[in-house]
């Protein structure tokens, strides 16, 4: 549910869930007077802006400015037509997935956008296929046939109730053949799109222009006319520069003390609102690692990490521990970790290394990305690495990168322990399970699990009634705590702050938790 608090007040709520933004450009403290572009910051900037090659943070910029056959009308939790006027399963067996385009669809560029263009698109995500890209959400697709300029037929090689999803992620954006290559990325620092919005400018890592496309076909309701996006690497200087007029809106990457300063203002300036979210944040392990690599190291960690500790000191109870990969609210979440380990226990630690014959203390390297998921990341490691050590098992060294340098790093194995988040592509359980095993995964870190890959996936994504997988997804869980490949840590919920005068943004969050930026809008202009 979300809940808009003004200071101390709560008002009227809807529900959602969330994910991230992207921005461009530098301005001044009068740009969001009325009549200019709605200006919303984030610590969250893309890697890229050519659809093949992203898994991440970029698919907010994406979903403003690309289309998807399928998208998410606000209020809706399922895929619904954007750019195709229809689509639907052809078959009793969830194989043959059929989509027709509206009439009279153009790219950016005048090009006009056809079912060609639709298979060029999402042929070439695999054909380039990206280490840790979205080739990894296209398991299940076989091959793309055109019936002619409006048709589209996905031919799936196994059974997948959750290929519309797949289709609905910005992953899946439609580009113009002639300036995306078949068989590379594109290298021009601009877009050709057709979505709600056309790319003005962008500066890397510090903000993106978006103007209104007035050709655009599709289902989303534009409610302004423009938004700047302004990229931060802090929350402090976001949240600083949002009480100075100088943004409307802050969202993603907000800090605990950020959080809990605007809830307790006495001033009516600015507004929260608050929703329940299913990002969660965790660690993987390498396993080509000396010590990473070992189970009983990796077991030990999971028997000693305080998961209240960290959510009370380092995130002051914005967030709740997590104890299973599937977080809570949706279907099959468990608390695996919990059942299994209990409270935090050094005894029980030093016992699952003595066992596995393993000399204390271990030597870890962990590392984060500085500039991705806040500022409070820091802390997160630094509280990580003192439950560590203060055990007496473990020697902790802490690095950390940049977002864009550090993908690069864990795609080339480099980091032995390492900080994700996910924002889910979809809300079923299935996604928080298969991004992250296999050979080709999220994380650039192979994670052979068979049962789970050819069994009981495959068996889950037949079945049409999501309800009736419970007992798959369980038992997928048992097999991830039973290896300790991926230890969550906590679930988070979703806040944007934002100026008195900005209304929509309690329906700017799609259930990927993507905000939709043309649902802002100001009081006096709408």
């Amino acid at each position: 549910m979300f809940n808009r608090i003004r200071r101390l007040r709560q008002v009227a709520a809807i529900a959602s869930i969330s994910s991230l933004v992207a921005g461009c450009g530098i301005l001044s403290s009068d740009s969001t007077e009325e009549g200019g572009p709605i200006v919303v910051g984030t610590t969250a900037a893309p890697s890229t802006l050519d659809p093949a090659a992203s898994w991440d943070s970029s698919w907010e910029l994406f979903r403003n400015i690309y289309q998807t056959l399928l998208s998410y009308p606000s209020g809706s939790m399922t895929p619904e037509p954007d750019a195709a006027e229809s689509c639907q399963f052809t078959d009793r067996t969830n194989m043959k997935y059929k989509c027709e385009l509206r009439e009279g669809l153009k790219f950016s560029d005048g090009h006009a956008l056809d079912a060609q263009a639709v298979k060029h698109s999402i042929d070439r995500i695999r054909e380039i296929n990206v280490n840790g890209g979205p080739a990894g959400l296209l398991g299940s697709l076989e091959r793309i046939q055109v019936l002619n300029d409006r048709e589209v037929v996905f031919h799936l090689n196994k059974a997948d109730a959750t290929f519309p999803f797949v289709l609905a992620t910005p992953a899946m954006s439609i580009v113009q053949p002639d300036a995306y290559p078949a068989d590379k990325l594109r290298e021009e620092g601009t877009i050709v799109g057709s979505g709600p919005y056309t790319l003005r400018s962008y500066d890397e890592g510090k903000q993106a222009e978006l103007l209104k496309n007035d050709s655009y076909e599709g289902y989303a309701e534009r409610k302004n006319d423009a938004v700047t996006i302004r990229y931060f690497q802090d929350s402090p200087t976001m949240v600083a520069a949002l009480r100075q007029k100088e943004l409307d809106v802050a969202f993603r990457g907000l800090d605990a003390d950020d959080i809990v300063d605007i809830q307790a203002d006495d001033e009516d300036e600015l507004q929260l609102i608050e929703g329940s979210g299913t990002e969660i944040n965790y660690l993987v392990f390498n396993p080509e690692d000396p010590m990473a690599g070992k189970s009983a190291v990796r077991k030990a960690i999971a028997q000693v990490i305080d998961r209240p500790a960290i959510a009370h000191k380092v995130y002051k109870d914005t967030v709740e521990p997590l104890y299973s990969m599937v977080p809570k609210g949706l279907t099959g979440h468990t608390t695996g970790f919990f059942d299994d380990y209990g409270e935090p226990s050094k005894t029980k630690a030093r016992r699952i290394l003595a066992k596995a014959g393993i000399t204390t203390p271990v030597p870890l390297t962990l590392w984060y990305t500085s500039d991705r998921y806040g500022s409070a990341t820091k802390a997160e490691f630094q509280e990580l690495k003192s439950q560590l050590e203060e055990s007496g098992l473990f020697q902790i060294t802490l690095k950390s990168r940049p977002w864009k340098t550090y993908v690069a790093g864990y795609q080339k194995g480099e980091y032995p322990v390492f900080g994700r988040g996910w924002f889910p592509d979809f809300p079923d359980a299935d996604n928080f399970i298969a991004p992250f095993v296999g050979d080709q995964n999220a994380l650039g870190t192979p994670y052979v699990a068979p049962e789970i890959t050819e069994t009981l996936l495959p068996r889950s994504r037949a079945e049409s009634d999501r309800a009736n997988v419970v007992k798959d997804f369980e038992e997928a869980q048992r097999i991830l705590v039973d290896d300790a490949r991926l230890l969550p840590l906590w679930q988070g919920r979703q806040y944007v702050a934002a100026s008195a005068e900005i209304s929509g943004a309690e329906r700017a969050l799609d259930p990927s938790t993507i905000m939709m930026m043309g649902e802002l809008y100001r009081k006096t202009s709408w």
